[in-house]
């Protein structure tokens, strides 16, 4: 009797093994059974192999590729558009109800075939024309006795005296001369030639040689005049100073014409060439138009603003044009090229594309990659990606662009149906 509780013990744990090891068995049996009829049927599922269509880009899901790979515009991997993804697949883009997209305030225009005609308008500013420069200097040693002009920016007449000098180095040559012109001595004659040429060679003018010979004593005196009408714009003279050959007394500036110097944005500088006409006006004189030409582009661009500088040339009418002024400048542009051309508020532009979302009807709305070219009057150019006639999106655009995305990220997180793998003597010896 003292043995029967051991035996009792001992016969309850052999008889809980024996449930557990029949439990792990039927588990095991029911458990292979289902994974060999899910491969079954898992194969039966993966044998129909899902027909490619092509490859894309779901950000820029217009460009289609023949084979898989990286794509071109974003640093991804190309997603591969199925046949038996449906008909709402098979068609890029996305469908919009059409309530939606009349409380969204969706607006389209065609895009036409045309060209970018319209004058390119820029503010510069007048400037001297320094062309129109002359120097004024002493042809010899002297003396500034007097000046007529005294501060810079004077304005001065063509012929106007600017400053009387004294050069005492003309006196005994130009004595010398009259000597000789008066003598009966032989060969005075030829001596009074070779005088007179001295004066010359003294920097003396014909004029004041001349001059000489009417007054029939010498001349110390020349008075420097202005060579055009304009301003003073440097002043170098002094009375009493010295004036040596060779330096500046006065600058002077023409006003007969002058430049408005302008900067041209980077975008618009194949536009405007030398030569081209223009219109300026000025806001000093309402309705005035001074006409003019581009005289020349110059071969730099501002790094601080983007901009190329170009210099207009325009006649001064009566002086009215002051530098420093503003100028609104109206540049006609060079001859233009055919190209489809649509509304500029319906191309989406960021850092690496450009997209116009095309209405291919029924409410169904497609992204389409574009090549841009130049923007005028509210229109872009579109010279790569769009034909004429064909509807655009001009409001409501970066709606549909954001869904086309977000359904194209979607497709890409979702995971593709993996080959079952083949079965062989190893793997059914494992599985066992």
């Amino acid at each position: 009797m003292s043995r029967n509780p051991i035996f009792l013990a001992a016969g309850a744990a052999a008889f809980l093994a024996l449930g557990a090891a029949g439990g792990w068995y039927w588990a095991n049996r029911s458990a292979l059974h289902d994974a060999s009829a899910g491969a079954t049927n898992g194969g039966a599922v993966a044998g129909k192999e899902r027909k490619v269509l092509y490859w894309y880009d779901p950000m820029v899901p217009g460009q289609k590729f023949d084979k898989p790979g990286k794509s071109p515009f974003m640093d991804m991997q190309l997603v591969p558009m199925y046949a038996a993804d449906g008909a709402q697949t098979a068609q890029a883009g996305v469908k919009v109800d059409p309530r939606l997209a009349q409380n969204l305030g969706m607006r389209t225009a065609v895009a036409q075939e045309g060209r970018l005609d319209r004058p390119v308008d820029v503010v510069g500013t007048i400037a001297f024309d320094e062309r129109a420069v002359e120097v004024v200097q002493s042809r010899t040693a002297g003396y500034v006795q007097k000046l007529y002009v005294r501060a810079p920016l004077d304005p001065v007449r063509k012929g106007q005296p600017l400053a009387d000098l004294f050069v005492p180095e003309w006196a005994g040559a130009q004595q010398e001369y009259l000597a000789l012109k008066a003598s009966d001595a032989p060969g005075a004659a030829e001596l009074a030639a070779a005088a007179r040429n001295r004066l010359l060679l003294l920097n003396m003018s014909e004029a004041q040689v001349e001059a000489v010979d009417r007054a029939g004593k010498p001349v110390t005196h020349v008075t420097l005049v202005s060579p055009v009408d304009g301003v003073v714009g440097e002043l170098g003279a002094r009375e009493g100073m010295n004036a040596m050959p060779g330096v500046t007394l006065f600058r002077l500036n023409g006003l007969a014409t002058v430049w408005v110097n302008l900067d041209i944005p980077e975008a618009l500088a194949g536009a405007v060439v030398p030569g081209a006409p223009i219109r300026a006006t000025v806001p000093a004189y309402p309705g005035e138009v001074f006409a003019g030409k581009v005289s020349a582009v110059l071969p730099e661009v501002n790094a601080a603003t983007r901009t190329l500088r170009a210099r207009v040339e325009l006649a001064n009418r009566g002086a009215k044009l002051k530098p420093g002024m503003f100028a609104t400048v109206s540049i006609a542009p060079r001859e233009s090229r055919a190209a489809v051309l649509v509304p500029s508020e319906s191309v989406i532009v960021t850092g690496e594309r450009a997209v116009v979302i095309v209405d291919r009807g029924d409410g169904r709305f497609e992204p389409v990659a574009v090549k841009v070219g130049r923007d005028a009057g509210g229109r872009t150019e579109i010279l790569e990606g769009l034909e004429a006639g064909t509807k655009v999106v001009a409001s409501g655009q970066f709606l549909i662009d954001s869904e086309a995305n977000l359904r194209g990220a979607e497709r890409r997180m979702s995971p593709e149906p993996q080959a079952p793998a083949k079965r062989d003597g190893h793997a059914g010896a494992g599985a066992s």
